[in-house]
């Protein structure tokens, strides 16, 4: 055989399928992109590794500025219900979010919150993902994203320490609502949670209002009342009258219960001597801007990348 056919021969190292398999346990790749990233490193798997790291890192680069806005809200609580966690993980589509790969991810990233504590979303991506893995969670948002092909996201995250007792409500997976409640049962702690997820309050009462809000609403108003000719004492009085109807759509305690709206959520916790000390309400997508896209271009789309 001629020197340079051996030479070859060498150098032409057999990628089986055991070492794809064992690329793929590793990375989270897929099976094609592993086989070629080992015929690239001759067989050298560490060497792979790094290749296809390198791979996600620039595809998960390509894709950070697309817009993220679907997903799905995780709860997790404690065993004495003391303490909440509540997180927002996001995905391009609802196609991927509903996919094994993403709600395995986002359920680690839950338990992880849990477990942990982290002060900031920033501590958290430097965590592990798992206790039995080496990845911190912002490599395997990397990686999630080279394997799936759509931007992946760890959007935000809140730890509610109850003062009273914690209550939760989920709708489906796309709205989350965690509240701080003392005195009161399960029922009650359950019921305004709903409500909160139904009606979008922004605080527990006018007290928690920002200054800047008001101010705002009040220009807006006064600015609507100026073409009516009434008397300067007048429109300050129509002013106020309409930011205190204001108020009270946009505070908990000011809301109609959604199950009675004969009463007030004053008057519902009042009567069962409770105290609403505090909320989260996270809702998949909120204050993103979103393309529209119609689902059979969603499944092409998805086609395509497979």
């Amino acid at each position: 055989m001629p020197p340079f056919l051996k030479v070859n021969e060498e150098k032409a190292m057999a990628i089986t399928a055991d070492m794809v398999k064992e690329l793929r346990e590793r990375t989270g790749a897929g099976m094609m992109e592993c086989k070629k990233a080992l015929t690239e490193t001759n067989g050298d798997l560490d060497a792979a590794v790094d290749v296809l790291r390198k791979a996600g890192a620039a595809k998960a680069e390509k894709r950070a500025g697309k817009a993220a806005s679907e997903g799905q809200v995780i709860i997790t609580s404690s065993a004495d219900g003391k303490t909440v966690g509540i997180v927002e993980v996001n995905s391009e589509t609802d196609f991927v979010s509903k996919g094994d790969d993403f709600q395995n991810f986002a359920d680690a990233v839950a338990n992880r919150i849990m477990a942990a504590k982290p002060a900031s979303r920033d501590a958290l991506l430097q965590m592990k993902l798992t206790d039995a893995g080496n990845d911190t969670i912002e490599v395997a948002i990397k990686n999630l994203t080279a394997k799936i092909g759509e931007k992946i996201d760890v959007r935000r995250f809140q730890i509610v320490a109850a003062k009273g007792k914690a209550g939760s409500y989920m709708h489906g997976n796309r709205i989350g609502v965690v509240v701080d409640i003392e005195g009161g049962d399960d029922d009650l702690r359950k019921d305004i949670a709903m409500h909160i997820a139904a009606s979008r309050p922004i605080c527990v009462d006018e007290s928690q209002v920002a200054p800047d809000i008001i101010a705002k609403e009040k220009e807006i108003y006064t600015a609507q009342a100026a073409d009516s000719g009434k008397p300067a004492d007048i429109i300050e009085k129509m002013v106020m009258g309409r930011v205190k109807k204001y108020l009270k759509e946009v505070t908990l305690l000011g809301q109609p219960f959604v199950k009675n709206p004969d009463q007030t959520v004053e008057q519902l916790l009042k009567d069962a001597k409770a105290k609403v000390h505090g909320f989260v309400r996270f809702e998949v997508g909120e204050g993103i801007e979103k393309k529209t896209e119609d689902f059979a271009a969603e499944v092409m789309a998805q086609v395509k990348k497979s």
